[in-house]
């Protein structure tokens, strides 16, 4: 008879399956928020958004990844708008607007991305995991210096800026998650401006 067969996934945790990779990190950020990042397992996240272990694999290759959401899309999107800044805008303007653009998120996600942030920059087990992230990151701002200032993205200059531009986001993160009121991307700008303001009279 029609309805006689429960939905295994379903029935399993309780809720009807998850559509998305948000509603996936939405699920793991509450588990995390409740009992911990480290004794949360790949196994409680799946069971809480409704989903086997092989669909949360094709979402993230590991926990450590539900933290970082999808940064490699972002990032690949950063690559792409870096190289189509024009070439006579000052480059910490195209740093600024490369900042504010990676950072920019929807009102609606806002209070997961406070969630995500506070894992990054709080939790011990992330740390190691970020640091890849990081340089992942700066490389993509370094090769964009070098190619602006006709140099290679190891050299001295490009990887200062990368840098301080990572240093600068994160200061920028940190003010945003000590004030609910504030707006993200307004941050973003003041420290990069702060930067630059610091720099120019060094």
């Amino acid at each position: 008879m029609e309805g006689s067969m429960p939905d295994p996934v379903t029935n399993r945790a309780g809720r009807r399956p998850v559509t998305s990779r948000s509603e996936v990190e939405h699920a793991a950020f509450e588990l995390f928020a409740r009992q911990g990042f480290e004794h949360t397992t790949v196994d409680d996240i799946a069971q809480a958004a409704g989903i086997g272990r092989r669909t949360f694999f094709r979402y993230f290759p590991s926990k450590n990844d539900v933290a970082w959401g999808d940064f490699e899309s972002q990032l690949a999107l950063m690559r792409a708008r870096l190289a189509e800044a024009p070439a006579d805008k000052p480059l910490l303007q195209v740093i600024s607007d490369a900042l504010v653009d990676f950072n920019r998120v929807d009102p609606a996600e806002a209070p997961w991305h406070r969630r995500r942030m506070e894992l990054i920059l709080t939790i011990p087990a992330l740390q190691a995991h970020s640091t890849l992230r990081y340089a992942e990151w700066r490389e993509v701002l370094a090769e964009f210096v070098a190619t602006r200032l006709g140099s290679t993205p190891d050299s001295l200059a490009p990887q200062a800026i990368a840098y301080a531009t990572l240093g600068v986001a994160l200061s920028a993160y940190e003010q945003w998650l000590r004030s609910q009121d504030a707006e993200l991307g307004d941050l973003m700008r003041a420290a990069v401006h702060e930067l630059g303001a610091a720099l120019g009279t060094a």
